[in-house]
């Protein structure tokens, strides 16, 4: 009786690797190709647009989701990308989740947090800046940090973060790049930014 199991087991086994399913067969690619063919020039034209989610009301500071405004460009237009901005974690996972059930095709969502989601988002624990990571002498530290960003982004549902920021810090009087760089030297600053996005 074993044997038999055993003799079953082995060809359901042999079937089922040589015989794959027609839907397992089917790549990214054509699975991306056979997606776009559904599409109206327009629609075609809105997945290249990446729109943004949030902001901060000027008036009371507090952050804002474009809820609204977005799920009509989701359901009007089928844009490709939304960047998230501010706000806290839980909202905005009920965001992405909605605006993902309302969408034609998955949207791909975004962030510009080089130093992970705590610079965007409320009761996320910040991590250091760049800056202050420039004066570390390991780069493969940087490849940690870049692995610890990513974890973050894949858990809250984002795809691409516009990170990190490779500018070197060679104009003291630029507010924008300042400590979101990993400093002066260009070969350091390269070798940095290497290492957080592998």
């Amino acid at each position: 009786m074993f044997r038999k199991l055993v003799i079953v087991t082995a060809c359901l086994l042999f079937a089922a690797i040589a015989f794959p399913q027609r839907s397992s067969r089917l790549g990214p690619s054509a699975w991306v190709d056979s997606v776009f063919k559904t599409l109206s020039q327009d629609e075609k034209i809105a997945q290249l647009m990446v729109i943004r989610g949030s902001s901060f009301d000027p008036k009371t500071k507090r952050p804002i989701l474009f809820t609204d405004e977005v799920q009509e460009a989701v359901k009007k237009y089928n844009v490709g990308g939304i960047c998230m901005f501010q706000g806290g974690p839980i909202a905005q996972a009920n965001f992405i989740n909605r605006m993902q059930a309302h969408a034609k095709t998955p949207i791909l969502f975004c962030i510009d947090a080089e130093n992970g989601l705590g610079m965007r988002m409320d009761s996320v624990m910040p991590l250091p800046r760049q800056m202050m990571l420039g004066a570390m002498q390991d780069p493969a530290m940087m490849y940690e940090y870049g692995r610890l960003v990513g974890e973050q982004c894949k858990r809250i549902g984002i795809q691409v973060n516009y990170a990190p920021v490779v500018d070197v810090n060679n104009n003291p009087l630029n507010p924008v790049i300042n400590d979101r760089s990993f400093g002066e030297d260009k070969y350091k600053v390269a070798e940095f930014g290497v290492q957080y996005m592998k």
